[in-house]
């Protein structure tokens, strides 16, 4: 196959809102809200993609809704060269197995009254694949570390570390052995001390030729092992590129603000005037032009005005632009000097 593994295009996914009796009564019109508004992903053999944003901003609606769990309203999903959209049900399903799910918390994500041998298994009964299933769930046990499976078959999940239990929750992705896995927060219910080894196990993974979109909030760990970073604002990607790139010459106020966020190893002070002002806004009353204008720095210091954009920045909403080479922002400051240092 040429091209990408995952191909997302112009994803929206939206929410009704829940009418109240006295919504009712009074006929109030209630309005929506846009989750994911826009978003286009692309993932290849071997890359590991992370989809960098703060809580609610829309990272974990678009996992599912490339999983299959959330539907989507506009925008395609275009798996292995193939859009769900115009395949048969039977298509998508066999399609869909080729996307398998990573969830947050393994705590949860794990039925308490199953053994390790049926949580894995499931998919396959699922999935009705033919073969010795249980040969199958011996060798995604072993591939995800936990050796020898004989040991962990007959074990519940309450017998289990957290980080064992992570690792039985990426088995029961892997043994349908897909060609991508979405990974939503992977790490972020686990102690730092276990961490290292379930990131360590999707780089291995990713070098075997697996594809990875990992959902995260944590930007030192998509520094280290993403190699496209992908940051997320309402529902928006408001700067995409090079992992090292984003890290290391944030463009967008928001990913300057997230960068500034990180705790530094030399004990240095945050740099307070990069920090956005106030509350992110509630998505079912979305800011008129950028939706980040509220509390940008860059129009709240008055460089926007400096720069003569700042009724842009409040009226006119902006698609990703190129910034250099394949690192793009969604930035009218970012637009502006670009056009004025070339």
């Amino acid at each position: 196959m040429t091209g990408p593994l995952l191909d997302v295009r112009q994803l929206g996914v939206e929410y009704g809102a829940r009418r109240s009796m006295i919504d009712g009564i009074r006929r109030r019109e209630l309005k929506g809200v846009r989750a994911v508004d826009g978003v286009s992903i692309s993932v290849s053999g071997g890359d590991l993609v992370a989809l960098v944003g703060e809580s609610g901003c829309g990272k974990t609606t678009t996992a599912m809704s490339i999983a299959g769990l959330v539907p989507y309203a506009s925008g395609s999903i275009i798996v292995e060269g193939h859009d769900l959209s115009t395949l048969s049900s039977a298509e998508r399903r066999a399609r869909r197995r080729r996307v398998q799910l990573v969830f947050q918390d393994p705590y949860e994500s794990l039925d308490p009254r199953f053994q390790v041998a049926r949580i894995v298994r499931e998919p396959l009964d699922v999935h009705r694949v033919e073969g010795d299933r249980d040969a199958l769930v011996r060798e995604a046990l072993h591939k995800v570390g936990l050796r020898p499976a004989e040991q962990f078959l007959h074990r519940y999940p309450h017998q289990l570390s957290g980080g064992q239990r992570q690792r039985v929750a990426i088995a029961s992705a892997l043994v349908l052995q897909p060609a991508l896995l979405v990974a939503d927060e992977p790490v972020s219910m686990l102690d730092t001390s276990v961490r290292a080894g379930v990131l360590e196990l999707l780089g291995t993974l990713r070098t075997e030729g697996m594809g990875i979109l990992m959902i995260t909030h944590d930007l030192s760990t998509a520094a280290r092992y993403a190699d496209r970073i992908c940051v997320m604002y309402l529902g928006r990607i408001v700067e995409e590129g090079p992992a090292h790139e984003v890290v290391t010459s944030p463009k967008h106020p928001y990913t300057r603000a997230l960068v500034a966020a990180v705790p530094r190893s030399d004990g240095a002070p945050r740099d307070h005037s990069l920090m956005p002002a106030g509350e992110t806004p509630d998505p079912s009353r979305m800011p008129s032009g950028c939706r980040f204008h509220p509390r940008c720095p860059v129009l709240a210091s008055g460089e926007a005005a400096r720069l003569g954009i700042a009724d842009r920045c409040r009226g006119v909403d902006i698609e990703l632009e190129p910034e250099v080479g394949d690192h793009r922002v969604a930035c009218h400051a970012v637009t502006v000097s670009i056009t004025t240092h070339p």
